[in-house]
């Protein structure tokens, strides 16, 4: 069906966009046939109203013959028959419509030969016809751009799942391959400290896949997820390992993709805390500042270490997803001083209850930002 079929609305709008040709055909019926207005206007508003319904049938046409550059004459030369074919018909119907009004006394002398006789009407219809063709190609190709443009969101849109699909897949693998390389190493050494932490890694496994195929988690899942990891890591390193743990309670609620903080405390800890002899400490701080999550992962390292050792999946992994997610709203900033390396994550506030904005929030410890009123 015609999209302007569709709806009342848009063929209302149509009839009456033909009112203007109504009056343009009557004003030349008057001053060329020298007809009263009462008698013009009485031919031309309704024929115009017909003759837009005729019209109607180019938007067929153009769907079965569209527009190419090769094809302009034969389409031409296709449009131009069905105008003139359509623009008779019109003609005749003037004629017959004539000769019907002359039946009422206020309209005597009105004929068939006021609508007939001249080729005023078969050439208007002609153009008419012509033009009507014109714009629906017009629309045709504004259809097929809107098209194309939705076509090309939605292959944006999967390019970005599948690329955070990736992206959340490489986290496992290089996790199992450190995890599973220290338990080989202590299964010589301390064969128990070995089977804790395949418990331990079961564990943490059961609980990253539980979560993995969900877009966002609360920041409290999260931290648990962190903190099975680093009882993994503590079984390895004992008392080299120290953790500083600050997070406001109002931020437990907080949205944020799974499996973010987990590759970057993997980095701490194998390329910062496990390099040292003495071991290290890693700090995390997590507060709310003025509308966005703000998270400060700090460790200490060796300013000598050799560089370059790792591939980087940690940081790479993060600041891609936080891109695809979040675009310009999140940021990650690393920087190194003093024998400190130090991850940022600025991301939006968002809770996971959609009441949360009726929830009072709780002071939590003091760190860097402070907790805003939702």
């Amino acid at each position: 069906m015609h999209p302007i079929l569709l709806t009342g609305a848009r063929l209302r709008l149509y009839l009456a966009a033909w009112l203007p040709i109504a009056g343009l055909l009557a004003t030349l019926m008057v001053f060329g046939k020298d007809l009263p207005w009462s008698h013009a206007l009485a031919l031309s508003v309704p024929l115009s109203l017909v003759y837009a319904f005729a019209c109607l049938a180019s938007w067929y046409l153009c769907r079965l013959y569209p527009l190419k550059p090769a094809r302009v004459v034969p389409l031409l030369g296709v449009h131009l028959i069905s105008a003139c074919l359509a623009s008779s018909l019109w003609t005749a119907a003037g004629k017959a419509w004539a000769l019907g009004l002359a039946h009422f006394p206020q309209l005597a002398g009105v004929t068939g030969s006021n609508v007939a006789s001249a080729p005023l009407l078969f050439g208007a219809g002609v153009l008419l016809y012509l033009l009507a063709a014109t714009v629906h190609y017009l629309l045709a190709a504004f259809e097929s751009a809107r098209e194309m443009e939705k076509r090309a969101l939605e292959f944006k849109l999967l390019s970005r799942e599948a690329g955070l699909r990736a992206l959340r897949a490489q986290i496992h693998p290089h996790f199992l391959f450190n995890s599973l390389n220290s338990i080989s190493a202590l299964t010589s050494v301390d064969p128990r400290a070995a089977r804790r932490m395949c418990l331990l890694l079961a564990e943490f496994l059961r609980k990253s896949l539980k979560v993995a195929g969900m877009d966002t988690i609360s920041l409290g899942e999260e931290l648990t997820l962190v903190e099975s990891f680093l009882s993994i890591e503590q079984v390895r390193l004992g008392s080299r390992l120290t953790v500083d743990q600050k997070v406001e309670e109002s931020c437990r609620s907080c949205k944020v993709p799974p499996l973010l903080l987990q590759p970057l405390v993997e980095n701490a800890v194998n390329h910062g805390v496990a390099e040292q002899l003495d071991g290290g400490s890693i700090r995390l701080q997590i507060g709310r500042d003025k509308g966005q999550l703000r998270i400060l992962l700090e460790n200490s390292c060796d300013p000598d270490r050799p560089r370059g050792r790792g591939n980087g999946v940690g940081l790479a992994n993060v600041r891609g997803r936080l891109q695809a997610l979040f675009e310009s709203e999140a940021g990650l900033h690393v920087q190194e001083r003093n024998g400190l390396f130090t991850v940022e994550i600025t991301l939006p506030f968002v809770t996971v209850s959609p009441s949360s904005s009726e929830r009072k929030e709780r002071p939590g410890p003091e760190g860097f930002g402070h907790s805003d009123a939702p």
